[in-house]
């Protein structure tokens, strides 16, 4: 199977010494291209029944690495679990106009944090309002960058509880159970929202304007700039997800983890190309086979890698991290939920369990279980310590 890796080792070296790139897309691909070989170190693991020898590499831990996320992805679903509510959940995606991708490109850091705050104005605003809900929501928000093409399509995912807390903080209120709030209602405050946090960044000199964007930094032809924006339909889709709230937990963790793109979509590399799956939404979700050059795939790859300590996954309301424990304890005293005491004693014990331990108790996967007989347990024998593996570095004329 064609992987990232495979892709990024042949070819990465050419394209690292033809494009200048930023530092956190060079320690991503060099991360990628190291993940489970000799440089990062392992150990050596023989089965005590019947003798089989297995070397297993250290993985590179990088966020954007598709071989990384698995592990990670299910002690984050378990974290969350002891966090639901019985109550109907919505997904709501707040996706910003194609008109704005040269500008983020250019400012990720910058407009992805505009993006979070004005998702999270419109959704809290909104819920305040004694004409929608009149309560406090809570909601989990991640931001995906990527299309089904790889394009750059930046967009946040949101798993909202349906309802929230009184102001006096007495009182549950629910929402309504086919819709949380109106989709044109979300819209236009996201907008609203979005482009008055746009403005503030502008005059405090925060967005940088190179290349085909030069012109905005003019302001009678930004401010054009906004109008047109103004004018443009901001897409928000909500939905209803799982009524059991044990699903939901689940279903978001589909979203969580991704990367750009999954090893099992990449179908060849040969002759300088790669070919990969993807799900054309345009088309009825037909599924279809796109042919790029390695050059385009590694650079739509990297559109995509965050800047470094850049948080990705967000709480907001109830369920942010300032006393989300007493504000959980809270909602589910108040919606007359009991806390399973054996579930909470197995959620603190199984955070200090390692791989091995945390896949059987958890999933009830034996990754210990030996390949070859299917018996016997595989036992380390020995370690590898980890190679000098620094970063490349690359000059330009």
């Amino acid at each position: 199977m064609i992987e990232v890796q495979h892709i990024f080792q042949k070819y990465g070296e050419k394209y690292r010494a033809s494009y200048r790139l930023p530092l956190h897309q060079l320690k991503a691909m060099h991360s990628i291209e190291l993940c489970r070989t000799s440089t990062l170190g392992g150990h050596v693991e023989e089965c005590d029944s019947c003798g089989n020898i297995i070397i297993s590499y250290n993985s590179c831990r990088n966020r954007h690495c598709p071989k990384c996320q698995t592990l990670t992805r299910e002690r984050w679903i378990e974290d969350r679990k002891i966090e639901l509510l019985p109550v109907q959940y919505f997904h709501v995606v707040f996706t910003i106009p194609e008109e704005l991708n040269a500008l983020t490109l250019r400012n990720p850091k910058v407009m992805y944090d505009i993006l979070f705050r004005a998702v999270s104005k419109t959704l809290i605003g909104l819920g305040k309002d004694k004409e929608h809900i009149g309560a406090q929501l809570g909601f989990i928000a991640l931001l995906h960058t990527w299309g089904q093409n790889l394009m750059h399509h930046p967009h946040i995912h949101c798993i909202v509880p349906g309802g929230g807390l009184s102001e006096g903080t007495n009182k549950w209120i629910s929402s309504k159970k086919k819709f949380l709030i109106h989709v044109k209602v979300l819209s236009s405050h996201f907008k609203r929202n979005f482009i008055k946090l746009l403005k503030k960044a502008y005059y405090k000199d925060k967005l940088n304007f190179i290349g085909e964007i030069t012109n905005l930094g003019q302001k009678y032809i930004f401010q054009d700039w906004i109008g047109k924006l103004l004018s443009l339909k901001w897409v928000v889709f909500s939905k209803p997800t799982f009524k059991k709230p044990q699903h939901v937990i689940e279903y978001l963790g589909r979203y969580t983890h991704r990367v750009a793109i999954s090893n099992h979509r990449i179908v060849s590399m040969d002759d300088s190309k790669v070919t990969f799956k993807w799900r054309d939404y345009k088309d009825n979700n037909k599924n279809k086979l796109m042919t790029v050059t390695v050059e385009e795939f590694i650079r739509r790859f990297l559109l995509h890698i965050l800047p470094d300590k850049f948080v990705k996954i967000r709480h907001y309301g109830f369920l942010s991290n300032r006393n989300r424990k007493e504000k959980i304890s809270l909602c589910k005293k108040l919606l007359a939920a009991v806390m399973n005491k054996k579930y909470i004693e197995t959620f603190t014990q199984y955070q200090k369990l390692n791989a091995y331990e945390f896949m059987l108790k958890i999933k009830g996967i034996d990754i210990s279980v030996c390949p070859c007989c299917g018996s016997g347990k595989m036992i380390t024998k020995s370690e590898m310590l980890p190679k000098n593996c620094s970063p490349p570095v690359y000059y330009w004329n």
